[in-house]
């Protein structure tokens, strides 16, 4: 029985560092047939020279569209009835591929098979990194299963599906996997798999990751006033109220200078929002041990009143601005024609 050629799209702006890894290990699928592209966005690095080190058919978006844009073209591109979309700072196991498309192909009703990343970081680089890896994998796996919020870092889902779906949004430069995730949920499942294992090259400095934060939260908005509801993995209510809880210690601070009656709120509000994430805590204490998670914890509290922050000027910015309300309007979407061009 012939199977199915499975399409991989790398896009990819300015992560030369990670880009061989990533490469490498599609090369080293145990899959068979692949076609393998990287669609560069516009890098100023030597990310392309990687590329064709390698031997990587490459695409060039001709501008940097985002990486929404650049999952568009490459999809364009390909003629795979299977497409993997796998991010630059992303190195997949071997198996990964297999197991995906073993997964759709038992269950019609799969859309999509997402992977979750390892606890360790594809480069050690920073403590910021470390916390990243972990607390990323411990959100993800914690909302392992059927899930509404899209992990597109690397995904495989059939052709046929995205076809459908549509493309990525291109306005979206921040959420994008929120938008598309909520879209392809309306007519498929999505799954979320420690089954498809991956290494990711998480953010190495605070203030990046910390303004990625923001933006995020900002972004997400809309999307989350439009459907009055949060996205089915990942991103919980219970997580929500932990951020805000963080940036209510921050707030009622001040307080404390009126005595001990002032500080019950601060100190009400910084318990909160530790017990939201308790079984995270816990899991990173028997990982790294105690030293490491008064660090971690330091860490994660500036994360969680970063996530706040960005959510309350969201808010602000839902009441103040008729464009921002129409940010997910599924008629403002463009579709990229095989040359790259957008059509409406």
């Amino acid at each position: 029985m012939t199977r199915p050629l499975v399409s991989v799209v790398v896009p990819n702006y300015n992560y030369a560092a990670s880009l061989e890894l990533c490469l490498r290990a599609m090369r080293e699928q145990t899959y068979r047939p692949i076609e393998l592209i990287m669609v560069d966005d516009g890098s100023t690095d030597d990310s392309v020279a990687v590329a064709e080190r390698l031997g990587v058919r490459v695409v060039h978006t001709g501008r940097n569209m985002g990486v929404a844009g650049a999952r568009n073209l490459g999809a364009a591109r390909t003629r795979g009835e299977i497409l993997v979309f796998v991010d630059s700072d992303v190195a997949a196991y071997p198996d990964a591929v297999e197991v995906a498309v073993g997964m759709l192909a038992e269950n019609p009703r799969l859309g999509a098979v997402c992977s979750i990343h390892d606890p360790e970081p594809l480069i050690r680089d920073s403590l910021v990194e470390e916390y990243r890896a972990l607390q990323y994998y411990y959100w993800t796996a914690s909302s392992e299963g059927p899930i509404s919020f899209l992990f597109p870092a690397l995904v495989a889902m059939r052709r046929s599906v995205f076809d459908e779906v549509g493309p990525f949004n291109t306005r979206l430069r921040e959420t994008e996997e929120v938008d598309y995730g909520h879209r392809l949920t309306q007519r498929y499942d999505m799954v979320l798999t420690t089954a498809m294992r991956s290494r990711h090259d998480h953010d190495d400095r605070l203030f990046t990751l910390l303004r990625k934060l923001f933006r995020r939260g900002r972004a997400r908005v809309p999307l989350y006033a439009r459907r009055k509801r949060f996205a089915r993995g990942f991103e919980t209510s219970n997580r929500a109220g932990g951020s805000l809880a963080a940036l209510a210690a921050v707030v009622t601070l001040p307080a404390v200078a009126l005595g001990p009656a002032g500080a019950v709120l601060p100190v009400l509000a910084l318990a909160v929002s530790i017990l939201a994430d308790l079984g995270m805590y816990r899991f990173v204490l028997r990982r790294r041990g105690p030293l490491f998670l008064l660090y971690y914890g330091t860490v994660h509290f500036v994360v969680n009143v970063t996530i706040a922050a960005g959510v309350v000027a969201g808010v602000a910015q839902w009441f103040c601005s008729a464009r921002f309300r129409r940010l997910y309007d599924s008629e403002l979407l463009v579709r990229p024609s095989a040359t790259g061009e957008a059509t409406t």
